[in-house]
């Protein structure tokens, strides 16, 4: 019968089983052999070393495609700087930082977003002497086309900054920097014109490390690239605002009896909302809340057409308000088949106290006094160019002196984020609650009720889903005496 074989371990081979069945020989017992030494550590496969560094790069390029798709989610220019910054300081390890855009001429404006930084630091920043366009800070960068960062790890070690630079370093706190330029790069073309620069700040004397710097750098030159389409597309929305603005009323008008306020925002992609108040013979006035369908350049240049209209038929038969909408019901689906359009023509009359309103498709306006805030009961009636032929009976209204019509856009409605119903019932809300001090102050009134419809009180106005394609705001108050 055969000795068993032990296993193999770690492919060291076991030492051999004494045979069965034998008896120790005789004699004193042999002395125990000695220890074995301490085996010396091996040295690290170059299997590992590779791992090891794969398994770096890996990380590294996960990382900066997650703060890339992040960067590319933002649709605004704002939105975008601020990513940037977060994004630079948490490859670089550093705790605040700034970036200058300095688009080319007549691109777009210069703009500079702090991060932990406030007004006045960066104003003090600013201060610092520089001979050209961008803060001292970012003086010293390379020439364009050479995308790598300058470091200065010791500012107030540092020989031959500017004393007025290690001043405002001590003010603010910190104690080294780090830019990087930001040029568009595109794979298989030469970098772009230099949109800007970046620089992070940091507490204590540092420099971040060659690695960080590469991540920074491949970051940035991604970054550059969708802002200088955010730089244009930017630039292009504020064309369009202007030339929208321009095509409204530059001064509301001033009628005995009756006093005007009106807000208007244009939404990012320029919409075809618009407003209008023009006085009328006798003593009357003209008011009007309308909007095209579509956004861009288009919609604001047949809204533009469409009011211009509307102020003719309103000076030839403005008394009929029915009139003035069946005439431009008519001129729109004759000359402007493509698009659609809602509208509401009111003809006041402050020494009568009476008020005719007529909408085609747009929203019916609201009365508030002491005591009431209530909607208007108008005819329902599609928008223009909708139907073959539209006409629909006007309303009256005789609103008691010191009350208030408002007259808005549904836009006002939909940056609420509420479902429709929603939106009337806060809208609706936002009027009662209009304190009774304010309630002779058209301004005041307009200003009360943007706090309280609007998401984040008012200012931003972007409490639609879709902020990227919030519309257009109009709120008309008109405030009888």
């Amino acid at each position: 019968m055969s000795a068993p074989h032990l296993p193999k371990v770690a492919g060291i081979n076991p030492p051999a089983p004494a045979p069965p069945h034998t008896s120790a020989p005789a004699g004193p017992a042999a002395p125990a052999p000695p220890d074995p030494p301490e085996p010396s550590p091996a040295p690290p496969a170059p299997n590992a070393v590779v791992q090891d560094r794969l398994a770096g790069w890996i990380s590294d390029l996960t990382t900066l495609q997650e703060l890339i798709e992040r960067l590319l989610r933002t649709a605004t220019l704002d939105a975008a700087l601020h990513e940037l910054l977060r994004a630079g300081a948490l490859l670089l390890g550093a705790g605040r930082g700034l970036v200058t855009l300095q688009p080319p001429a007549g691109t777009g404006r210069s703009v500079t977003v702090g991060l932990g930084l406030g007004r006045a630091d960066l104003g003090h920043i600013e201060t610092i002497p520089h001979d050209g366009g961008y803060v001292r800070l970012l003086d010293d960068l390379p020439a364009a086309g050479n995308r790598s960062g300058t470091a200065h790890p010791d500012i107030a070690g540092e020989d031959g900054l500017d004393p007025r630079h290690r001043e405002v370093a001590a003010r603010l706190g910190y104690a080294a920097s780090y830019a990087v330029p930001l040029e568009p790069t595109v794979p298989g073309r030469a970098p772009g014109p230099r949109l800007g620069a970046a620089v992070w700040l940091y507490d204590e004397p540092a420099e971040p490390s060659e690695r960080r710097r590469h991540l920074a750098g491949l970051y940035c030159g991604c970054a550059a690239e969708h802002l200088a389409r955010l730089v244009e597309l930017t630039h292009a929305r504020e064309a369009v605002a202007t030339l929208h603005e321009e095509l409204l009323p530059s001064r509301l008008p001033r009628v005995p009896g009756i006093r005007l306020a009106v807000r208007h925002r244009t939404g990012p992609g320029g919409g075809g909302d618009w407003y209008d108040a023009l006085p009328l013979p006798e003593g009357a006035l003209g008011i009007a809340v309308g909007g095209i369908s579509g956004s861009g350049p288009g919609a604001v240049a047949a809204m533009g057409r469409l009011r211009a209209s509307l102020r003719a038929y309103a000076v030839m038969e403005g008394e009929d308000p029915v009139a003035v909408l069946s005439d431009l019901e008519l001129l729109l689906r004759l000359t402007e088949p493509s698009w659609a359009a809602t509208a509401l023509f009111a003809y006041c009359e402050p020494a009568a106290r009476k008020v005719v309103v007529a909408g085609a498709g747009h929203c019916s306006p609201l009365i508030i006094g002491d005591g009431r805030a209530e909607y208007v009961e108008t005819s329902l009636s599609a928008p223009l160019g909708m139907l073959a032929c539209w006409e629909a009976p006007s309303v009256e209204i005789e609103p008691a002196p010191g009350e208030t019509l408002l007259f808005y856009s549904d836009g006002l409605l939909h940056r609420t984020g509420d479902a429709m119903d929603r939106a009337f019932t806060r809208l609706q809300r936002a009027a009662a609650s209009v304190p009774r001090a304010a309630r002779h102050d058209p301004e005041a009134i307009a200003d009360h009720v943007l706090r309280a419809v609007l998401p984040e009180g008012g200012t931003a106005g972007t409490g639609e889903r879709d902020p990227e394609h919030a519309e257009d705001i109009v709120l008309l108050v008109a405030h009888f005496e």
